[in-house]
């Protein structure tokens, strides 16, 4: 492990120069790991690990989408795809990877199979940091860890097959074995990452959550609509409109960002384009740093918690989450994107 200076802080990061694939592989050479769970995150992890030639198997509820999903990918039944309780029986590395709202659904069932020196590792920090409201209690004679990719499972499949990596965060709850760092470290190389950083189970999901509902989701998605919305009302059209907010900020000024840094993209742009952006950026801080506010107090009280739990409870959630989403779908603004990307050289 290596200690890093993250501007002025110094941290905790672990890479695979450091660990690599091979000592990853003898750490967990006896291990059983059991991916419970076949949604977002379970694919890209599990055939991460299968295809880095760990023994992986996969549990997951059987007749369901999500089981023939698993045998499209080349999982077989009764070899390596079981149901969750046969997975859970016989992984001694219990990757617990359903949603949240299956996780305390199914807690019951998986605590049973929670043996003396069993790992269970989770992607997000949400069942054990709200246990309150989850009812997910581990049994301490288990280790209980987190390995939690920073992007979604497609990202985490896709990158791995470019042979790149995704960064992940880290944590250990409980140390049963005294070995449970190692085991944590083997596995998030296992499952691709390009580097690791330490963290814990709360600071894991409170960022979790505050950058999904700010930065990363539901502040961008706002702000696009409404950056759009003016110009549309300005007489733009949709075309010029969509291009002036998404287009550019996703192919030309979000890579630069990401190859340099946000300083180094205005550096990169019009001295007309740096003068707005200077003088504007502190003007949007300040619009927007109240709701930050608000919305990390949200979710360090677990109301956001709350939120979710009590709406993804509901019988006709499924129903109710698709019609929202239809309706984003249907937005004027993003009919428009499916042309302009056909239009991409």
């Amino acid at each position: 492990m290596s200690k890093l200076k993250f501007a002025y802080t110094e941290e905790t990061v672990v890479t695979r120069e450091e660990f690599p694939l091979q000592k990853a592989k003898e750490v967990l050479k006896d291990e059983v790991i059991a991916v419970i769970g076949y949604g977002v995150q379970g694919p890209a992890q599990a055939l991460n690990l299968k295809d880095n030639g760990f023994h992986v198997i996969v549990g997951q509820r059987k007749n369901s989408p999500s089981w023939d999903k698993a045998v499209e990918d080349g999982w077989e039944p009764n070899k390596n795809l079981f149901s969750i309780e046969e997975a859970c029986q016989k992984g001694t590395f219990i990757c617990y990877l359903l949603s949240d709202a299956a996780q305390m659904q199914m807690w019951p069932t998986v605590r049973e199979f929670l043996t003396p020196g069993k790992t269970l590792c989770f992607s997000h920090g949400f069942s054990v940091t709200y246990s309150d409201k989850t009812g997910v209690v581990p049994p301490p004679h288990v280790d209980v860890v987190l390995v939690a990719p920073k992007g979604s499972g497609r990202s985490v499949r896709k990158l791995f097959e470019q042979g790149k990596g995704i960064n992940s965060s880290y944590a250990i709850e409980q140390d049963y074995t005294k070995k449970a760092e190692e085991k944590t470290l083997a596995f998030g190389i296992g499952v691709g990452s390009g580097y690791l950083f330490q963290t814990n189970f709360k600071h894991e999901v409170y960022s979790d959550l505050f950058g999904e509902r700010g930065v990363l989701m539901g502040a961008l998605a706002g702000i696009i609509s409404a950056q759009y919305e003016v110009l549309r009302e300005n007489g733009h059209s949709p075309s010029e409109a969509f291009n002036e907010t998404v287009e550019e900020l996703t192919q030309s000024l979000v890579p630069l960002i990401s190859e340099n840094g946000m300083d180094w993209m205005f550096k990169n742009c019009s001295t007309t384009a740096q003068r707005g952006a200077l003088d504007w950026m502190p003007k949007f801080k300040k619009a927007t740093l109240p709701v930050f506010h608000s919305l990390y107090k949200s979710v360090s009280t677990g109301e956001e918690a709350r939120i979710v739990i009590s709406s993804n409870s509901r019988e006709d959630y499924r129903e109710k989450l698709e019609a929202e989403l239809q309706k984003l779908h249907n937005e004027e603004i993003w009919q428009v994107g499916q042309t302009v990307r056909k239009l991409r050289p």
